[in-house]
C-alpha cells in the first residue's frame, strides 16, 4: 500500500471501557451507530455506520487498569510501516506502551505514548482502507483534537512522525494558536496548549459527527454522561460538544454548519407569517379610520338641509 494512501490518517477508533454493555446501550443512543460483534472474537465488538465499521469496543486490559488508565478512546493513525514509524516515535520522544505485533487478518499496530504523554496507536491494515478523501458521514469520526501542555511541541512531534499540514491557525490569546493541521489542504484536527490550571494529562478527544451536537448532548446526559463543555457554536458556524460517557471515556460530538441549524426555514416562514397578519390586522383599522374622518364631512351638509327644510314648515 503507498505510504501516500494511508500515512497520518485516523483509521480506526476504539473505545476501552470498564463495562463493555453499557457502552454498547449508550453511545448508539447518542450517535447513530449500531454494534455488531467482530467475526474473530465476538467478545469484540465493532460500532457500524452505512458504510461500515468506524470503531471498536473492548474491555479495558487488566494491565492498563493496573496502571491507573482510564477508560479512554485510543485513535489509530496509519503509517506505512509500523516497526519504522515507531522507531522513529522513539527518537522524537514517545513510549513505546505496546511493541509492534500482527492481528490476523486486520494488520500491524502498535501503541504509543507522545513525548507529553497523550497515547495513540500506529497501524498498518492488511486491507487497503477505503474512503480515506470521502466527505465525513453523520456517525463517522470528523475532528480529532489533542490539549497538550505544549500545543506547539506537540504539533512538531507529529508533524514529522505523520506529515501532517499546518492547514491555518488561530490566535486564543494567552492560551497560543490553536493549530489545524490536515492533509491536501483539507482540515482533519487540532492541536493546542491546555490551560495551566487544567489538571488532566494531555489528551486526544474524537468527535463523532451528529445531525445536532445540541440534541446529541441531551441525550448523552439523560442517558448518564456528563457535559464538559457546550452545545456551542464554533469558527464556520459549526456546533460542538464535549462529554464524559457513563464509564468515564471523554469523547465529543459535532454538528456541520449546514446541520446545526435546521429551524432555520420554519423560522423565517413563522416570521413572514406574523408580518403577513399584522398586515391583515392593519388594513381594516385602517379602512376604519379612513371612513371615521371621511364620514362627518360628507353627512353635514344634509343635516343642515334637513334643518332649513324644517325651519320653513
Amino acid at each position: 500500500m503507498a505510504e501516500t494512501d494511508i500515512r497520518g490518517r485516523f483509521l480506526w477508533h476504539e473505545l476501552m471501557t470498564t463495562d463493555v454493555d453499557q457502552a454498547a446501550r449508550f453511545y448508539p443512543k447518542v450517535i447513530s451507530w449500531k454494534t455488531q460483534p467482530w467475526p474473530q472474537d465476538k467478545s469484540y465488538t465493532m460500532w457500524m455506520t452505512d458504510r461500515g465499521p468506524v470503531g471498536g469496543l473492548m474491555t479495558l486490559p487488566g494491565e492498563a487498569a493496573a496502571q491507573g488508565a482510564p477508560p479512554n478512546w485510543l485513535l489509530y493513525i496509519g503509517a506505512a510501516n509500523v516497526d519504522e514509524t515507531v522507531d522513529v516515535a522513539r527518537r522524537l520522544g514517545a513510549q513505546v506502551l505496546r511493541a509492534a505485533h500482527d492481528i490476523a487478518t486486520v494488520g500491524r499496530f502498535a501503541v504509543l505514548a507522545d513525548p507529553q504523554g497523550a497515547t495513540f496507536a500506529v497501524f498498518t491494515p492488511s486491507s487497503p482502507a477505503t474512503s480515506l478523501e470521502a466527505a465525513t458521514r453523520n456517525g463517522e469520526f470528523s475532528w480529532h483534537e489533542l490539549a497538550a501542555d505544549d500545543g506547539e511541541a506537540a504539533l512538531r512531534f507529529y508533524q514529522e512522525l505523520f506529515g501532517w499540514e499546518l492547514v491555518t491557525r488561530m490566535n486564543m490569546g494567552r492560551m497560543g494558536f490553536y493549530n489545524i493541521f490536515g492533509w491536501k489542504g483539507v482540515q482533519r484536527g487540532g492541536i493546542y496548549s491546555k490551560p495551566k490550571d487544567r489538571p488532566q494529562p494531555s489528551q486526544w478527544v474524537c468527535y463523532a459527527q451528529v445531525a445536532s451536537a445540541d440534541a446529541a448532548a441531551a441525550v448523552a446526559k439523560s442517558a448518564g454522561a456528563k457535559v464538559i463543555s457546550g452545545p456551542m457554536e464554533v469558527p464556520g458556524g459549526s456546533r460542538i460538544a464535549m462529554l464524559i460517557d457513563p464509564q468515564g471515556a471523554a469523547f465529543a460530538v459535532h454538528s456541520p454548519a449546514a446541520q446545526a441549524r435546521p429551524a432555520a426555514p420554519k423560522a423565517k416562514a413563522k416570521a413572514k407569517a406574523k408580518r403577513t397578519v399584522a398586515k391583515r390586522v392593519a388594513r381594516p383599522a385602517k379602512r376604519v379610520a379612513k371612513a371615521a374622518k371621511k364620514t362627518p364631512a360628507k353627512r353635514a351638509p344634509k343635516r343642515k338641509a334637513k334643518r332649513s327644510a324644517r325651519r320653513k314648515k
